[in-house]
């Protein structure tokens, strides 16, 4: 039995998405071009296996929040503002919506994610690149 407010995944999850103005791929190759940071939030493995977009950040979902904080001395040089558009990305979209919202959550109002993840992006016949670890 299921305490009370406890939700399930399928609830956060679509909780979060309802927040989140999400971009498919050519969307999201469009907002890197006007200037927003793509963020792979992977484990190495995933990214071994299909590679990452080129000029994307690479910051796993463990560290995110610490890294784009910005008044967390752990922060990224980039992650010096609230107004900053962030497009996080994982697999197939499901741990990105998370991401996005819980950076949402810490004021960078414009973080969202990519639809369908790097999946949607390659079936899109858009580029990929692998990098050594």
């Amino acid at each position: 039995m299921k305490p009370p407010g406890a939700r399930t995944i399928g609830e956060v999850l679509a909780e979060a998405r309802a927040r989140l103005d999400r971009l498919d791929a050519k969307e999201a190759l469009q907002a890197q071009r006007d200037g927003a940071l793509l963020v792979d939030i992977r484990p190495v493995v995933q990214r071994a296996g299909t590679g990452i977009i080129p000029g994307a950040l690479v910051v796993e979902r463990n560290v995110l929040e610490w890294r784009f904080d910005p008044t967390s001395d752990a922060r990224l040089p980039e992650a010096s503002s609230y107004d900053l558009r962030i497009v996080v990305y994982c697999q197939e979209g499901y741990t990105s919506s998370l991401a996005a919202a819980s950076l949402q959550d810490l004021g960078l109002s414009r973080a969202t994610d990519l639809v369908g993840g790097i999946n949607a992006w390659r079936t899109a016949g858009l580029p990929t690149q692998f990098t050594t670890v």
